[in-house]
């Protein structure tokens, strides 16, 4: 959420990073939201005083013998609090309204983050070796998994539905094995391997900002709970209700975990393969910071991250996205985006996101800045990386003419030696 200090001080600055992300000027309903509960708190806090007053003036009105003064200011100790009662319901709801008011609000990007309105306006950072010149024509990754009989589709969506696969044989142990390498090669980095639960309160995912906003995007798990639509809300959740003494940060944080999301948003978009399903694999890294190091934390996200694709040999780009692509909570991010041969472009396999201090502000997580100074951390997610698409990458870009795969020389070691996938 938002200081609202800060954009009682500095509306103009508010309205502006908000304009960048195509937002209409929303200070003045904060601003004049804000009014009414300060407003409506005043008349509580005089209504108390009266109330205080006119108590202890009854004491000394009985000790006098007079009575009817002490009727009188009973009367009135009786009003005041039918005033406290009443203000006080109205100050909740007004807090209320503000709260609804700010959840529905994006972070505000970076002063540095690239101006756009779409993903046509990201910019291009980096590119990382060449992609493959083929002499035959490629096939998707989807044609090469059900050639091979270990991609099966038809099975998944008879139990599931469609957005659902079966792995079988040696993509199954593929998929492990990216997992696997994914997994020692983060914590190599410094990155600590957390098994966090899949199931989350309501409360965890207003945390990291999909709830309110994207209940849709999401599976709820009766009544009280919700299937985690990426390790980011369980990982970041750590830190949650916590003042973190400052010596302990950076926290860095990778999990290996499924992840569910009902894709309400992309109607039309990857219908068939691997690219876009409702269950998922992920090695996801979560690193909480003090404000200083968010920045130098990011970049080494997305270093950890372009490691993998390195090791793999696969051909990929990073891009910034611009305020118009930005998801809601994020205020800087990086996409790296890996070569599919099939679609001849560049596909999203990880999403790497500064998010400042709007989660924690929602989380209520601290550290120790000084003695009686506690202040927000930062905390950052991205993936590292989509374990899914990393297996689409790797069919792509190994395929051989004859409808086998060669297996990555890192992942040989992970697959018992196994060098051809066929």
């Amino acid at each position: 959420m938002f200081d609202i200090k800060a954009i009682r001080e500095n509306p103009e600055e508010f309205d502006r990073l908000w304009a960048k992300r195509g937002l209409e000027p929303q200070t003045k309903k904060i601003i004049d939201q804000d009014k009414l509960i300060r407003k409506a708190m005043q008349v509580v806090q005089e209504a108390e005083a009266a109330r205080n007053k006119s108590s202890k003036l009854i004491g000394a009105a009985m000790a006098k013998g007079d009575k009817e003064e002490a009727e009188r200011l009973k009367t009135e100790v009786a009003g005041a609090k039918n005033v406290i009662a009443a203000m006080g319901a109205q100050v909740e709801s007004e807090k209320a309204m503000l709260h609804d008011l700010l959840s529905s609000l994006p972070n505000i990007p970076f002063a540095e983050t690239p101006e756009g309105e779409s993903e046509d306006d990201n910019v291009e950072l980096t590119k990382w070796s060449e992609p493959r010149v083929f002499d035959f024509e490629p096939k998707s990754h989807e044609d090469i998994g059900v050639a091979l009989g270990l991609m099966d589709f038809e099975t998944a969506a008879k139990m599931s539905g469609s957005r659902f696969v079966i792995l079988r044989g040696a993509l199954s142990r593929m998929d492990r094995a990216l997992a696997a390498l994914m997994l020692d090669m983060q914590t190599a980095e410094g990155f600590e391997e957390t098994s966090p639960p899949f199931l989350v309160w309501p409360k965890a995912l207003y945390g990291t900002s999909q709830l309110p906003k994207f209940a849709e995007d999401l599976y709820p798990a009766g009544e009280d709970h919700y299937l985690i639509p990426t390790a980011e809300v369980s990982l970041t959740n750590t830190v949650r209700e916590s003042i973190l003494d400052a010596d302990t940060l950076p926290r860095r944080m990778t999990a290996h975990t499924p992840c569910f999301r009902s894709e309400a948003g992309s109607a039309g978009r990857d219908t068939t393969g691997m690219i876009r399903q409702h269950q998922f694999n992920k090695v996801e890294l979560v690193t909480i910071c003090k404000p200083d190091d968010s920045e130098a934390e990011h970049k080494n996200m997305l270093r950890c991250a372009e490691l993998v694709l390195q090791k793999l040999d696969l051909p990929y780009r990073v891009v910034e996205l611009c305020t118009g692509d930005l998801g809601f909570g994020a205020r800087k991010t990086y996409d790296i985006e890996v070569w599919l041969p099939s679609q001849n472009t560049y596909r999203e396999i990880s999403s790497i996101s500064n998010c400042g201090d709007f989660q924690a502000r929602r989380m209520n997580a601290r550290y120790k800045f000084a003695e009686k100074d506690n202040r927000f951390v930062h905390t950052l997610n991205g993936s590292g990386l989509a374990v899914g698409r990393t297996l689409v990458a790797v069919l792509e870009n190994y395929q051989n003419e004859d409808g086998t795969v060669t297996v990555p020389d890192a992942l040989v070691p992970y697959m018992g030696g196994l060098e051809i996938v066929g």
